[in-house]
């Protein structure tokens, strides 16, 4: 299959990374020293997750971000204002932590001005990172990997603005702000880098699609059924990294799941137990998806080409991490969970669905399966 590589990594990262084991998943660790963390971003997907992970381990809080998306938590977390974009740490100025957190930065200058001012002020420095920034996708890849080479002209002039503006730059930047994490806090870092991120929450519908879809049954196109998939519960990841920083474990990580070979197959068998949907799979081929242009991650959300240039995209390795205690709740809880907060947005979101195919665009293809 022809596929541009880096406008499929682009596309994978605008668009926001059958049962998993629990490997003790539901078991909670003892409680460990508080720490104080502080979380800049907390307001995301997995941010939330955190907050309320940190404080159920009896953890002090603190979140830094631009206070545009208010949460309620269940204990007391103190909030500072700033914008990171422009630079605007002066809340942050004089305070220290025990670790920080940094969830959203994609750029990497990022790094460098939040360093100036936390910079012997943090005694761990944790980067959520992606598998995006691995320079190629055609094989099984370790922590090792290359990863993916910035081509502008000064990587610190660029800004979220330029990003949006060409989602090429994602991986590189994403692996420049990664070195620089290393450069500021020395010796004191944890990369971590998810796959596709899941679950309630996820206003990407990247994974909902498929338990949604599912739901509503009837005849049901879908990708080769023996092509592996790769995901993470948002949850998981949150819950893993508070783990992380109460071990103080460092260096750099991959975070995606489950702990065996997944198949696209097995999730829709899950999605249809699940909603104990009448569904009926019409499972195509690579030839079909090719000949009729059906997006691989967008159409299809979540599945790409076992095979090719995509070949090791869902074949990643995450040997470190399970080792170092990231563990995985069964995908029917994922997949149940993702429809009951789905069926609590409201009607006006429901009928926009951000990825898959569109009704009267998968009756066409069904027909032409069919023909």
């Amino acid at each position: 299959m022809s596929i541009d590589r880096r406008e499929f990594i682009a596309a994978a990262s605008a668009m926001a990374g059958a049962a998993m084991l629990p490997l003790g998943a539901q078991a909670q660790p003892a409680k460990p020293k508080p720490l104080h963390i502080l979380i800049l971003g907390g307001t995301g997907l997995t941010g939330p997750h955190q907050v309320r992970y940190a404080l159920s381990r009896g953890h002090k809080v603190t979140l830094f971000n631009r206070g545009r998306r208010p949460k309620e938590w269940p204990a007391k977390v103190e909030e500072l204002v700033g914008d990171r974009e422009v630079n605007d740490y002066k809340s942050l100025v004089g305070r220290k932590f025990d670790v920080c957190i940094d969830n959203p930065t994609s750029v990497p200058h990022w790094i460098r001005d939040a360093a100036a001012v936390l910079k012997g002020n943090v005694n761990q420095f944790v980067f959520i990172s992606t598998l995006s920034a691995y320079a190629k996708t055609d094989k099984p890849g370790d922590e090792t990997a290359e990863r993916a080479k910035y081509e502008g002209k000064d990587a610190m002039a660029e800004t979220i603005a330029d990003l949006r503006k060409n989602m090429r730059l994602y991986g590189p930047l994403k692996a420049l702000s990664e070195d620089e994490a290393h450069k500021q806090f020395p010796g004191m870092t944890t990369v971590i880098r998810p796959g596709l991120i899941v679950g309630p929450g996820d206003e990407t519908d990247r994974f909902t699609y498929w338990p949604v879809r599912v739901r509503k049954g009837g005849k049901v196109l879908t990708p080769p059924h023996a092509d592996p998939v790769q995901l993470i519960d948002s949850r998981d990841l949150a819950e893993w990294t508070i783990r992380m920083v109460e071990n103080r474990s460092l260096g750099d990580y991959n975070a995606i799941g489950p702990d065996r070979v997944l198949t696209m197959g097995e999730v829709l068998k899950v999605c249809k137990e699940v909603s104990k949907s009448n569904a009926e799979f019409v499972e195509t081929t690579q030839k079909f998806i090719e000949e009729n242009k059906i997006a691989p991650w967008g159409d299809f959300p979540l599945w790409v080409p076992g095979s090719g240039e995509t070949a090791g995209f869902h074949r990643t390795s995450y040997a470190k991490s399970v080792k170092a205690g990231l563990t995985y709740r069964p995908l029917n809880t994922t997949v149940a969970d993702t429809l009951t907060w789905w069926d609590s947005l409201s009607e006006e979101r429901k009928a926009k669905p951000r990825a898959g195919l569109k009704p009267e665009r998968e009756a066409e293809l069904l027909a032409k399966w069919k023909a």
